[in-house]
């Protein structure tokens, strides 16, 4: 099989097709950009998801003066009361749950919270409304549940507070915004899909005089569709192009020139190495896309 000729016989039906081949650039990039930004979410997803168990701490907050809980109609929690949450953390049965743990008195606490809220707020609140803290990190986020029911309706308790549980909500709900980024990934590849044949049969039939004096003369199927085949992947190579551009153009400017200075709060971002993954993987779906459904479509037409 000539190469030179095969690859000229495919430029020759790109040109024959041009707003064909435009509309499969356009689909084809379109859908392999919300393919690629969705694998990007994903990433980040885990990194903030790692980053935060690993950090996430267990409060267990002590009773104030204005807690109204059953377990604080005592007011403010005694020495006892912390004395005992403190024996139950370095008791045999937490201990080896824990990494570390700080405890804040009610005024470590009241002044933590002045620096956070401003000193405006001095002549509200009181030492003895904040509450003093137990600041639990733990070797596995996951049995923070055993926290909870060690010191959930023990008195001088008034709560015990999973951070991580605060987030779940955050990576629920880019999760969501995930799988809809993947749906209509998957219905614009679809169409890419569709119209990457739809264009193989109109080249196929706008050169039928020719692919019949090609079997006349006993040019081989494989040689046949061939050019046809490379017409879908040159399609699906641009759109992936033009697709891994966007990719880079998003994680430049969006996260690396934006959202890491302007969202404080995560310390971990997606960046430019992770399009090492990304980049290859949408440029294989479109190729591999392409590659199929123009066989498919050749195939089928040389058939009939």
């Amino acid at each position: 099989m000539r190469a030179g000729l095969v690859l000229s016989e495919a430029f020759t039906g790109l040109r024959r097709n041009a707003s064909m081949v435009i509309s499969v650039v356009l689909v084809t990039f379109v859908s392999l950009t919300f393919v690629g930004a969705a694998i990007l979410m994903q990433m980040q997803i885990g990194q903030m998801r790692d980053f935060w168990t690993d950090r996430a701490q267990v409060e267990v907050y002590m009773c104030t003066s204005v807690s109204q809980v059953d377990t604080c109609t005592g007011g403010v929690a005694t020495d006892e009361q912390v004395a005992q949450v403190q024996a139950e953390l370095d008791g045999p049965a937490l201990a080896p749950l824990i990494r570390d743990y700080e405890f804040l008195t009610n005024e470590q606490a009241y002044d933590e919270a002045l620096e956070l809220l401003g000193e405006d707020y001095k002549d509200f609140i009181t030492p003895d409304q904040i509450s003093a803290t137990f600041r639990i990190n733990l070797v596995d986020q996951t049995q923070s549940d055993v926290f909870r029911e060690a010191f959930g309706g023990m008195e001088g308790v008034e709560e015990v507070q999973d951070q991580l549980a605060y987030l779940e909500p955050m990576f629920n709900a880019l999760t969501i915004a995930t799988y809809v980024a993947v749906g209509i990934a998957g219905l614009m590849l679809i169409a890419a899909v569709l119209l990457i044949a739809t264009t193989i049969r109109l080249s196929a039939y706008a050169r039928r005089r020719e692919l019949g004096i090609m079997r006349l003369v006993g040019a081989s199927n494989r040689f046949i569709q061939t050019p046809f085949i490379l017409e879908g992947v040159f399609a699906a190579l641009i759109g992936s192009a033009l697709a891994s551009v966007a990719m880079w153009a998003l994680v430049e400017f969006g996260v690396n020139g934006y959202l890491r200075e302007s969202v404080g709060f995560i310390a971990t971002w997606v960046g430019t190495d992770d399009l090492v993954i990304v980049i290859p993987v949408i440029v294989g779906i479109g190729v591999v896309l392409a590659a199929l459904s123009a066989s498919f479509a050749i195939r089928r037409w040389l058939r009939a």
